[in-house]
């Protein structure tokens, strides 16, 4: 197992496209990082005016954030987002 986590990240480096352009790149549910809500991660829910609406990891509380201030999560921050969705879900903490 240690070999398959061991390989180099092949994901692009996170660049802010242009605020049209990431939506159709975006599918319903894609994990994003909101940076004006220190790094916040979150999914990718659709288009609300001028601003995109993303919610918690495995939901919650949508919340809006400015188009330009989104980014694609890394593979890392992905794994964390879920893991402690997981560890709050064995707590009881959520459903």
């Amino acid at each position: 197992m240690y070999g398959e986590n061991a390989r180099p990240n092949a994901q692009k480096p996170p660049g802010i496209p242009e605020p049209p352009a990431l939506p159709e790149l975006l599918e319903l549910g894609a994990l994003v990082v909101d940076t004006s809500r220190a790094d916040r991660v979150g999914e990718f829910r659709g288009v609300a005016g001028t601003r995109w609406s993303l919610r918690p990891v495995g939901g919650g509380r949508e919340w809006e954030a400015e188009p330009g201030r989104v980014r694609p999560a890394l593979l890392m921050e992905q794994l964390r987002a879920r893991t402690a969705r997981l560890n709050a879900r064995s707590r009881g903490e959520v459903l």
